[in-house]
């Protein structure tokens, strides 16, 4: 799975085949939007049409690197044991505000089928938590997903 995870980044993302942190970073990203979407066990196509909104708009990629990158995504929570390996890497490469910004999008992904699940506020409020996102910010950033 890190070899495939590898492969797409160098080949699609870093045209110098260089490695970076910053490319697991976003599949973390990607990988905590994806867990929103699938907690509730409803895989709705507005939450999936948010989330690649979302990381075209923040990583400006191709509509294909989207697809690969959501298809990646959904791999690795699939085989993920906890969100500590996602968040771990948001915290060690996002600043407050871009942590902050990333909780506001999975807010806008929960909200993108016009119904916030039990689950996915439970998530959310979780790795806001582990991302040491302050209540203040929490609470804002779900007010202004929900007023977009």
């Amino acid at each position: 799975m890190i070899d495939q995870i590898q492969k797409f980044f160098s080949s699609k993302l870093n045209p110098a085949n260089e490695e970076t942190d910053q490319e697991k970073m976003r599949l973390a990203a990607a990988a905590l939007m994806v867990e929103v979407m699938v907690i509730d066990r409803d895989l709705n196509t507005a939450e999936l049409t948010e989330i690649k909104h979302m990381l075209a708009k923040r990583f400006q990629l191709a509509s294909v690197e989207i697809e690969q990158l959501v298809e990646l995504a959904r791999k690795e929570v699939d085989s993920a044991t906890s969100l500590f390996q996602f968040t771990r890497l948001i915290n060690d490469h996002f600043d407050a505000e871009a942590k902050t910004h990333l909780i506001e999008n999975l807010w806008r992904v929960a909200f993108a089928d016009q119904v916030l699940d039990k689950h996915e506020e439970a998530l959310i409020r979780r790795i806001a938590e582990l991302l040491y996102v302050s209540h203040m910010d929490f609470i804002q950033a779900k007010q202004r997903a929900m007023g977009r």
